[in-house]
């Protein structure tokens, strides 16, 4: 029923191993029930790819992706086959749930026996998903078939490219952040087809398109173990409190020595980006599965962004160039020949952005985390400092901008005096909608006494900066820019 695009390794980067399903096997690893709901929702997040570190205050530059050792073309291949073909959890819905869906839909839409391509692009655009850029069974970017023990695929699940697989202009991309995704949505209305009802939570996991909870997902599953991995009957206190986030580029995880926003985890670990298989694995489990994403993390540091796909004003950009290395490269590094990366973490008294997410993570949670299994290896930081300054390799590609993507355009990050409160997102990432003068995507701006008029639709499309860490304060560098050189800087960003 759901058509896919024809894979290419420049989008995949995997080269030719996912194109043959034989060579990848499927899991045949047992679920645990503690905590099962938790995971189907935060597996649809693993491997968010943040900013900071404790090598906060700089240190060394890190030498940019150009100087550093090539990755192993085995082991990349190998993790690609691993995180783009291979399922991990049972299933979680029944596979006639896709088409029982449309009952719940508060329009008419394509039947799915007469017009099965129509059928597949509605469903695409209510819940923001996108054809994948290799075999999926038919199924969008971030569905799955299930899993059972025996191997037997049946049913549907979710999987990372749910947040972390996006498009461009018609074309999907591994590794891009999905800015249209309604998760809620799609998890409620799946649920509902069958007759059940959503678990109550206790977060807010998006309240618009584009947004996660990944964080608060991983807390909460964290709650439910002791530090030996065995199951609690109640769960820890934790006291943290993370809002919803925009989805930063897998991309740039190569040029890191530290991940997710606010750089407390060193980037070279692997077992913090599987711990969203908590919910269902036991400790064996995770520790078989190890090896396994050591190369899906190899293949990660391989991915590189997409270029910039219109005419760019090269002499402009050669002046842009010039403002951006005096007023910018300090934090973001520099681009080129000489490139290098700092990896420094800003104070959240320096960068003023919304501090919800970096105050947000509790001493305890990071306390309990360093106890278990995951931060035996690379333990997170205890102490908070604030968000790391990412490389900005592709940033044309990766609107909204800052890390709760209230900027939803370059010329917004340098000007904070024009970034709007209430906003509504566009309704797809065709190029239709693309910004190519402010670089990002367009956006509508809205009076609060214009909401009540807006349809079910176009209202979960609405981003509102008052909200609980979505604010769009802070990041005020480029205000003391003039708007030439705000321009030039952009028309240099479009070439990185």
């Amino acid at each position: 029923m759901f058509q896919t695009t024809r894979h290419t390794p420049y989008e995949c980067g995997c080269g030719t191993l996912c194109r043959s399903l034989s060579k990848c096997g499927w899991s045949k690893f047992s679920a645990g029930t503690v905590g099962r709901f938790a995971a189907w929702v935060t597996l649809t997040a693993v491997l968010t790819a943040g900013s900071g570190s404790k090598f906060a205050q700089g240190g060394e530059p890190h030498r940019a992706r150009a100087d550093q050792t090539a990755p192993d073309p085995a082991a990349v291949e190998r993790g690609c086959a691993a995180l783009t073909l291979r399922g991990y959890l049972k299933p979680t819905w029944k596979d006639d749930a896709i088409t029982k869906v449309r009952k719940l839909w508060e329009n008419a839409s394509p039947d799915p026996v007469a017009d099965p391509k129509g059928y597949a692009a509605a469903f695409r655009a209510r819940y923001g998903l996108h054809l994948p850029p290799y075999p999926n069974d038919g199924l969008p970017m971030g569905l799955r078939r299930g899993v059972l023990r025996d191997g037997t695929k049946t049913g549907i699940q979710l999987d990372c490219l749910l947040c972390h697989g996006g498009s461009l202009g018609g074309v999907s991309y591994v590794g891009l952040g999905n800015t249209q995704l309604d998760m809620t949505l799609l998890l409620r209305e799946l649920t509902n087809s069958e007759g059940r009802q959503m678990p109550p939570s206790l977060f807010i996991l998006n309240s618009a398109r584009g947004t996660n909870n990944a964080g608060m997902v991983s807390v909460v599953l964290l709650s439910l173990l002791n530090s030996d991995f065995s199951r609690r009957v109640f769960p820890l206190p934790m006291g943290a409190n993370l809002p919803e986030l925009d989805v930063p580029p897998w991309w740039n995880l190569a040029k890191k020595r530290s991940m997710y926003y606010d750089g407390r985890t060193d980037a070279r670990s692997v077992r913090s980006i599987m711990q969203f298989f908590m919910g269902e694995k036991s400790l064996d489990e995770m520790k078989r599965l190890e090896p396994i994403f050591q190369d899906v993390q190899t293949y990660l540091k391989s991915l590189k962004p997409p270029k910039y796909p219109f005419p760019i004003d090269r002499e402009r950009a050669e002046h842009g160039r010039t403002v951006f290395e005096k007023t910018c490269a300090r934090c973001h590094g520099t681009y080129g020949e000489h490139a290098s990366y700092p990896n420094k973490i800003i104070p959240l008294d320096v960068i003023g952005t919304d501090p919800a997410r970096a105050t947000g993570l509790s001493r305890k949670f990071v306390e309990h985390y360093n106890s278990t299994w995951f931060g035996e290896d690379f333990p997170a930081d205890l102490e908070m400092t604030g968000y790391q300054a990412p490389p900005l390799d592709g940033i044309w590609a990766s609107a909204p901008y800052l890390h709760n993507g209230s900027a939803p355009t370059l010329w917004t990050v340098l000007k904070s005096k024009e970034r709007p409160k209430l906003f509504l997102r566009p309704p797809s990432t065709e190029f239709e909608h693309y910004d190519r003068t402010n670089v990002g995507w367009k956006f509508e701006p809205l009076a609060e006494e214009a909401v009540s008029a807006l349809t079910p639709a176009r209202r979960r499309g609405l981003y509102d900066a008052s909200r609980f860490g979505l604010g769009n304060q802070g990041h005020t560098f480029g205000d003391k820019l003039s708007d030439d050189d705000r321009r030039e800087v952009i028309e240099y960003l479009k070439t990185l």
